[in-house]
């Protein structure tokens, strides 16, 4: 495979939508009353599983592009937000906004990082850019999963 068909299934992969369910689509039709409800049986509200995701995006895409960057987040702690619900709905916009704007950024990275698989400058020895792209879609597939099964339990789902 060629390097440019590679970074063409990168930047499909990091919102593909053919072996599950996409972002946009996970969150559509949630009422605002539910967004930070805890649903029987689960850790985390679909407001905490948004906001977990778009933290991390932005950390690891950080990590990938910023030549300065530090790592200053304390894990698992500042990964999360404190609350369960968003305090209110620009607040909800304005994470689904950022995530995905972030999302676009990690398709940039895809497409024009010289190396996919040099180091990132920040990082230590198997940090490369392309281990971030597969973390980033790796993470983000596993927490729509959650949201997606928030959801069901709340009885918000198709």
């Amino acid at each position: 495979m060629s390097d440019e068909k590679l970074r063409e299934q990168l930047v499909r992969v990091l919102d593909w939508e053919e072996a599950h369910v996409g972002f946009d689509a996970a969150l559509k039709g949630l009422p605002a009353d539910k967004r930070g409800e805890r649903a029987k049986g689960f850790e985390h509200s679909v407001w905490e599983l948004l906001e977990h995701m778009r933290i991390a995006q932005e950390d690891v895409l950080d990590f990938c592009v910023n030549p300065a960057y530090v790592h200053n987040l304390k894990w698992p702690d500042q990964y999360w937000p404190t609350h369960p619900a968003p305090p209110n709905a620009a607040a909800w916009d304005e994470s689904i906004t950022s995530f995905t704007r972030e999302r676009e950024r990690f398709k940039k990275v895809a497409r024009d990082t010289k190396d996919l698989y040099a180091l990132v400058p920040t990082g230590k020895g198997h940090q490369t850019y392309l281990r971030c792209i597969l973390l980033i879609v790796s993470h983000n597939t596993y927490h729509l999963g959650q949201i997606v099964a928030v959801r069901r339990a709340l009885g918000t789902w198709k």
